[in-house]
């Protein structure tokens, strides 16, 4: 874990150094003193997801990119897929649940067509 942790951190400097942007400069966007953002980039302080999410946005990478890099994190074009990635996935979901839930459960997973879906 603290390695994964150490590699997020360096990829947090290699970012905002790309973009020339001062530990100052990061730290008052996000909202705190320079010395505290220096403690988080040094690895001495905690680094919260939502702090995490908002250096991100700061420097302008994605969250992922600063999780996974140096390997490239690519989204799939579905276009782009061969027939084999784009067939759908077979899932068995089992739930047990009060009566009077399942209906509620039911629109939240399939929608108000759940119905149909159901009845095919």
């Amino acid at each position: 874990m603290k390695k994964e942790r150490n590699n997020i951190l360096e990829n947090i400097v290699k970012f905002r150094k790309e973009k020339g942007f001062s530990q100052d400069y990061v730290a008052s966007r996000v909202g705190m003193k320079q010395s505290g953002y220096a403690l988080i980039e040094s690895g001495e302080r905690g680094l919260q997801y939502n702090v995490l999410l908002q250096i991100a946005m700061v420097i302008g990478v994605d969250v992922i990119e600063i999780i996974a890099h140096p390997n490239e994190y690519v989204e799939k074009d579905i276009a782009s897929c061969s027939a084999d990635e784009r067939e759908p996935v077979e899932a068995i979901l089992q739930i047990k649940l009060q009566s009077d839930k399942k209906d509620q459960v039911l629109k939240l997973v399939f929608g108000e067509n759940n119905l149909e879906i159901l009845n095919k």
